[in-house]
């Protein structure tokens, strides 16, 4: 079978753009929002390291990580079709999509088959990436989403905010009032403690995993010799989807391909640790094919392209197939920090996704994204498949396009810019001009920033707030010192 995955020399590369959802501010205020990613990512770093120093071979581990991935990128048609007969072989119907409107066809097609209206779902970025939920909802197909993050996104209708803690952006409160509100079934004297919070999902999702008939799910890796699926899991959640309904349908991007059953060794290490700073996930869960009495009896896999063989095509780009969706880089990053996850406007946000969404969908359909970073290297310190994430940025930067509008904005800046006395002079300008609203503002919000502006600074503050000049610089306080 023929299948859309091209060689690495271009041919036959596949472009069709991403449905990415439009950037819209948090639904919670700023504050609150930057003080949740400060302490959620202050402690997954912490516990990230204490684990990771643990692990003498760890530079080691990283090597061998990258150096597998580099394998399957340079074999990766190769070991498509071994994985699809390995796969068929043990019971498994696969699938190919060129596009996310065909692997949702394929989903859609197969649910109705098993005479399902509605599925439940495991967590999957995949999934997200090809907007699976809203093509289900289209065709009269409920998704319900299990992990309990990913059910609070859903039930605010809201997108996710971090790969690995898409809530993040939520406190217990707001998740309460979401429970009260969409969840027929939580208590009227349910509180906000989180105990409480999680029996209420718990019972929630119970009866929705005894009555589905179809599940949908994704893959943390496909390995090619045995045509075996893995899912690793912090909840459970995910192993009563892929065990008790009939049907089991797995979103899998090509990328996941591992070559090896043994190659599961370096990543079971190295991903619990950069993701959760646990020494291994709680649950791990791996099935190939159909296993007769046992599971799920009518299993497919649905082989995603969407993108990926323009990403192949480009030698500099391609190491960011060798994502691992860990979400270290995200911890690390002092953009993502500020900004969140909301701000990037893409399925993957942080710096990752500053260099997978533009690939996938073309540089100039985000273009912003890969100046998204200070550069800094954190992100390529921390990543467990060392992706260098900053010279990707860097090339990503060169094929974007530039109006000329933003060209003579440049020309003009670097102008100002490169006389110290023209950049003092335009710095007290802009100081004297914004300084009565810059109080204003204080005054009013307690931060020197605008949170709206007309168009077409509205594009900004869609997703951000504007900060006003400072009241004075660094070196004017230096010098009062």
């Amino acid at each position: 079978m023929s299948h859309p995955v091209a060689p690495a020399t271009g041919s036959g590369r596949i472009r069709t753009p991403l449905p990415f959802p439009t950037a819209a501010k948090p639904a919670v205020a700023d504050t609150q929002l930057r003080a949740n990613l400060h302490r959620a990512t202050r402690t997954i770093r912490a516990k990230r390291a204490r684990v990771v120093d643990e692990v003498p071979d760890w530079e080691a581990l990283r090597d061998a990580g990258s150096a597998i991935k580099a394998d399957v990128q340079r074999r990766l048609p190769e070991l498509l079709e071994q994985f699809e007969a390995s796969a068929t072989a043990a019971g498994a119907t696969v699938h190919w999509a060129r596009d996310a409107a065909e692997a949702c066809r394929i989903v859609v097609a197969l649910t109705r088959a098993a005479g399902a209206d509605e599925v439940v779902k495991v967590k999957s970025m995949a999934t997200q990436e090809i907007e699976l939920n809203e093509a289900l909802e289209a065709a009269g197909i409920a998704a319900y989403e299990t992990d309990l993050a990913e059910l609070i996104v859903q039930l605010g209708d809201d997108t996710p905010s971090h790969i690995l803690v898409p809530a993040i952006h939520y406190n217990r409160a707001q998740i309460r009032e979401i429970f009260q509100r969409r969840m027929a079934d939580a208590p009227a004297d349910l509180s906000d403690e989180p105990a409480a919070l999680a029996e209420a999902a718990r019972a929630h999702l119970r009866r929705r995993f005894l009555s589905a008939r179809v599940a949908v799910s994704g893959a943390n890796f496909a390995v090619a010799d045995t045509g075996t699926l893995v899912v690793v899991e912090s909840e459970g959640n995910g192993r009563m989807c892929l065990t008790l309904p009939e049907t089991l349908i797995s979103v899998v991007g090509v990328e996941k391909l591992l070559p090896t059953f043994t190659d599961l060794e370096v990543f079971l290490q190295l991903l619990p640790r950069s993701s959760t700073g646990e020494r291994m996930n709680p649950y791990t869960s791996m099935w190939t094919g159909v296993t007769p009495g046992d599971g799920p009896q009518d299993v497919h896999i649905v082989l995603v392209d969407n993108g990926r063989s323009a990403v192949l095509a480009d030698p500099v780009g391609r190491p960011a197939l060798s994502c691992i969706r860990c979400s270290a880089c995200l911890n690390v990053c002092p953009v993502y920090e500020r900004a969140g996850g909301h701000a990037y406007g893409s399925v993957y946000p942080g710096p990752i996704g500053a260099i997978l969404s533009p690939q996938l969908t073309g540089v100039a359909d985000n273009a912003s994204l890969p100046y998204a970073s200070t550069l800094c290297g954190a992100c390529y310190d921390v990543c467990p498949v060392k992706i260098n994430i900053p010279e990707i940025l860097v090339h990503l930067r060169q094929q974007a396009p530039h109006p000329p509008a933003e060209r003579a904005a440049m020309r003009v800046l670097a102008w100002v810019m490169r006389s110290p006395r023209r950049w003092a002079a335009a710095l007290r300008l802009a100081r004297t001009g914004a300084g009565p609203l810059g109080a204003y503002r204080e005054r009013r919000t307690g931060a020197r920033t605008l949170r709206r502006l007309p168009w077409p600074a509205s594009a900004w503050t869609r997703s951000r707030d504007l900060p006003l000049p400072a009241p004075q610089t660094f070196r004017e306080w230096w010098g009062k010192q």
